[in-house]
């Protein structure tokens, strides 16, 4: 009888033990949400060990550094770093991984994209995930900080819905690259930063971009040459007109080697070596509103359209053979 109790309670307390180890390692993980991972937005913030008034100062982490979030309250967030450090920081200090991520894609496609352009910030600014003043922030970008820029977008201004259209108001956008972030930030918090060698040729117009196509030699010195482009009329193109800025050796300065209007162009401006011979396409549309792209090459110092390719997103070549014609600056020799 006694053996018989035993063997029972024994059993009871496998089935037990069975029941335990299959709720802590299968049923559990099964039914337990995942923790909500979030990423630190400001360049530092202090890990702090109580959203009390007296806290202490358990570490601290740095923009992008990744957190899981274990609880909420309506200012703070109980977190769990990559060392394991349990503490709290504002909620206003985490990105949610979405945004992030979002963040990360832009700034990996603009891996691929020649950089149309360079500026600082004239203030503080919010950096956008998109296009938008209601569009999540991905940072605050401070004062002077220098940055990348690589398109612009007209966007109407929220709270012009039903105005006619010609009272909408609409800002302008660049999207750019700041370290190890990319974003919107609106256009009029970025001041340009023309090279030295193209300040003169500036003055009077609006150039909005510039272009290293290939690097000359010069007493040792590497001098770039550069594709400009400004802006004349109609806000609703990035570009209206081009000129090539090739380097005069025998003068040392910049000769017109090539110039072009009356363009409806729009970021991003690529450039492309082969065979040691720069190309550059311009992004285009016609009249009609048809997009096409328009391929250039810099032959030395001679500069000549080489053919169209149909829409915007083809890096083929043209098929027709470059044209004869060209267009050259009376100072264009070397």
């Amino acid at each position: 009888m006694e053996t018989a109790i035993r063997k029972a309670l024994i059993s009871l307390i496998l089935i037990a033990a069975l029941g335990f180890l299959y709720y802590w390692f299968v049923y559990r993980p099964a039914h337990t949400p995942p923790l909500e991972v979030a990423y630190i937005l400001p360049d530092s913030v202090d890990v702090v060990d109580t959203p009390a008034e007296v806290r202490i100062n358990l570490g601290s982490l740095k923009s992008g550094d990744r957190v899981e979030v274990l609880k909420r309250t309506r200012n703070w967030a109980q977190i769990r770093t990559a060392e394991n450090i349990n503490g709290w920081v504002e909620n206003t200090d985490l990105l949610d991984a979405q945004t992030y991520q979002g963040g990360q894609k832009l700034l990996h496609e603009l891996s691929n994209i020649p950089v149309q352009a360079e500026g600082h910030t004239g203030g503080a600014v919010n950096l956008h995930l998109d296009p938008s003043r209601d569009a999540a922030e991905l940072t605050q970008l401070p004062q002077d900080l220098k940055v990348d820029i690589f398109g612009r977008r007209l966007m109407e201004r929220p709270g012009s819905e039903g105005q006619s259209d010609a009272e909408k108001q609409r800002d302008a956008w660049y999207l750019i690259r700041a370290h190890s972030r990319a974003g919107w930030v609106l256009g009029k918090f970025i001041d340009l930063d023309i090279p030295d060698g193209l300040s003169s040729y500036a003055q009077g117009t609006n150039l909005v971009s510039w272009i290293v196509l290939k690097t000359v030699d010069d007493d040792g010195q590497a001098v770039p040459e550069y594709l400009a482009a400004d802006r004349t009329g109609s806000q609703d193109v990035d570009f209206s007109h081009i000129r090539v800025f090739t380097w005069w050796v025998k003068d040392h300065k910049y000769v017109t080697a090539f110039v072009e209007s009356n363009l409806k162009g729009y970021f991003p401006t690529r450039v492309k070596e082969i065979d040691d011979i720069p190309y550059f396409r311009l992004r285009l549309m016609d009249d009609h509103g048809q997009k096409f792209q328009r391929v250039y090459g810099l032959f030395d110092t001679i500069t000549r359209p080489v053919g169209d390719v149909p829409g915007w997103d083809s890096d083929a070549m043209p098929a027709s053979p470059p044209p004869r014609h060209h267009r050259r600056s009376a100072h264009q020799g070397r």
